[in-house]
């Protein structure tokens, strides 16, 4: 991975998951198919809420028979606290062990020609293509106390940063509003957290209804920013009507939720939106189906 750059990711944790029916536990309430997930395939899914709005979103893998979740560290109390509601009695044990990792992602060169998903073992810990798409590189989770997870850090945060607004994917931190994010409007469908042909989980019936009777009527775009970059939440306007909502941005790349009429308008007529001191120039994700 000579080629590659490294970033450790310190806003990353991971949830450990054991127990008999952990696996069960999880595939009726979480938009992956966590049956697929091995130690050789490392899934990425949602939990929503019953009425379909995104909560909280994770990287899923195995290791030593444990489901190791790579999840937003700020939030993971209250991630297993949600989750601890619909336990029950069944054999599962939750543990925060983000004092016990180190997660760091990968990227460029050699380290985008693996298939999404795909897992290997290294050392203690794993290494994984990103399942949401491969050019977004790979991650690791490695024990603190494993060689393999000694700091190699080759570039900033905001190096990273910036790969990832580049390709348009979304961080579920800066981009997502916890009960009020529709996951179909953030690409979660392409990003291959959503397994339609998998039974019921929370927020299923929302998402399958929305999908299939065409109710997305906003999505995420890459915009290239010309000015001061938006705050996220600053409102962007087509002329003097309101076309959508700034999420994340650095320099001059960002995201924003654009209404699709006017992202369409745009496209066709080379035209731009605008909002506080900048002016935005949208473009769809590559990977992106809309």
């Amino acid at each position: 991975m000579t080629d590659s750059t490294c970033v450790i990711l310190k806003q990353r944790g991971v949830i450990a998951i054991n127990g008999s029916d952990a696996r069960e536990f999880l595939q009726g309430i979480v938009t992956c198919d966590v049956d697929k997930v091995s130690s050789r395939t490392t899934l990425y899914g949602a939990f929503l809420t019953p009425q379909g709005k995104y909560l909280f979103d994770f990287f899923i893998a195995e290791r030593d028979g444990a489901l190791l979740l790579d999840v937003e560290k700020s939030r993971i109390g209250d991630f297993i606290k949600r989750l601890s509601l619909y336990k029950l009695r069944a054999d599962v044990a939750l543990n925060d062990v983000s004092d016990q990792y180190q997660i760091s992602a990968l990227f460029g060169g050699a380290s985008e020609e693996s298939e999404a998903g795909s897992t290997q073992q290294r050392g203690s810990g794993l290494i994984y293509t990103d399942p949401r798409l491969s050019k977004a590189g790979q991650r690791t989770i490695m024990p603190l106390d494993d060689p393999s997870a000694v700091s190699n850090n080759s570039g900033s945060p905001e190096v990273y940063e910036q790969h990832r607004l580049a390709l348009g994917l979304p961080d579920s931190g800066l981009d997502l509003i916890a009960e009020k994010s529709m996951l179909l409007e953030y690409g979660f469908d392409e990003l291959n957290a959503i397994d339609w042909q998998k039974g019921c989980y929370m927020g299923q019936e929302v998402t399958a209804r929305t999908k299939h009777r065409g109710l997305v009527k906003k999505r995420l775009v890459c915009v290239h920013i010309d000015g001061k970059t938006p705050h996220p939440g600053s409102r962007i306007m087509a002329g003097d009507r309101d076309a959508g909502e700034m999420r994340s941005g650095l320099g001059n790349q960002g995201l924003a939720l654009v209404k699709l009429d006017y992202f369409k308008h745009c496209i066709e007529t080379s035209s731009t939106l605008s909002t506080e001191n900048a002016t935005l120039t949208p473009r769809k994700p590559f990977w992106a189906i809309f």
